[in-house]
């Protein structure tokens, strides 16, 4: 077989998989909106079940849905009729896979679901099975055809492709956001690139917050203590009214011998530039590269005059954002 039959025989098997998204786009209806609209208020467990290769695409919509707020697993065909079946409990959500319907290790959790009530989907392709006479939301996804006439990818396809929808639609209807979503995500790329200032910012004692009164001269020990390169300079009220750097520090120098008689107030620059809180550590690092920075003051919505931590641009680039 030369290389362009390769190549040929790659994109015709494409085309079959797209062919059949194609016609499952056009089955999407109202037992979809069902479907989602059950599995969004269920408030036990969503299992999934499937024979063969679409036992596979069950344990992938399981781990879908799971990561996006809907608590899911897969469950074996086989081991459900050998004890497994007590793992369903009847506020659970049921979702089958069968591209037949007629799969012989399905009809025992059938059974069981009807038997026992629970809320039965059924991902199927054909009218006339037991898995879609039996179901409660019939997802009917269209008769395919496979590749070499008998091995299941269109098939496995569309199953994967309706699980995907599925997981997305009952995200957005339970709003399912970013600060949801990072919290099941901690680790990895995503999880680092949804992670917010004040999921990094220094707090308590580490913030090196002087009086706008302090003599600079003691406020050069504070400086040099917290090896942060700045001050958060507050009044009585303790409410911040600006920034001192080292830079500054250097500056005024540079042109004066007076800066240890100097208050903070009087060296200070007015209104620091502040985020709040719940900004993603990503959008900070590009506004302190904006603004040449290295540091930013952090406030709650509630006060946006109160510094509750500081974030310095090491702090974000220790932490792999970028």
């Amino acid at each position: 077989m030369n290389k362009k039959k390769i190549i040929l025989l790659g994109k015709d098997i494409i085309d079959l998989e797209i062919k059949a998204l194609q016609n499952l786009k056009k089955n999407i209806n109202n037992s979809f909106s069902k479907a989602v609209t059950q599995i969004a208020k269920c408030n036990s467990k969503v299992i999934l079940c499937g024979v063969g290769k679409s036992g596979l695409i069950a344990s992938k919509i399981a781990a879908t849905l799971s990561s996006v707020g809907t608590p899911s697993f897969s469950l074996s065909a086989g081991d459900s009729s050998h004890g497994d079946l007590g793992m369903i409990s009847k506020k659970d959500i049921l979702i089958l896979l069968s591209y037949s319907g007629q799969t012989n290790e399905l009809k025992n959790i059938i059974q069981y679901a009807n038997r026992n009530k629970i809320l039965l989907i059924g991902i199927v392709s054909k009218k006339n099975s037991i898995l879609y006479k039996a179901s409660d939301i019939k997802l009917l996804i269209p008769e395919v055809k496979e590749a070499g006439g008998i091995v299941p990818t269109s098939s496995t396809t569309t199953q994967l492709a309706l699980g995907d929808a599925i997981a997305i639609g009952t995200m957005y209807f339970k709003k399912f956001g970013k600060s949801d979503f990072k919290k099941l995500h901690p680790a990895g790329s995503l999880g680092s690139q949804l992670r917010t200032v004040e999921d990094i910012m220094l707090v308590g004692n580490k913030i090196p917050f002087i009086d706008e009164n302090l003599k600079m001269k003691k406020a050069l020990k504070i400086l040099s203590n917290k090896k942060l390169g700045i001050l958060i300079v507050q009044n009585k009220k303790k409410k911040t009214i600006g920034i001192i750097t080292d830079g500054q520090v250097r500056r005024y120098n540079e042109k004066n011998s007076n800066l240890h008689l100097k208050n903070a107030k009087q060296i200070m620059t007015k209104n620091p530039i502040s985020v709040d809180k719940d900004i993603l550590a990503a959008k900070a690092l590009s506004l302190m590269n904006a603004k040449k920075i290295t540091s930013l003051c952090i406030y709650d919505k509630k006060n946006k005059f109160k510094t509750i931590g500081v974030v310095h641009v090491h702090n974000i680039l220790q932490s792999n954002i970028s």
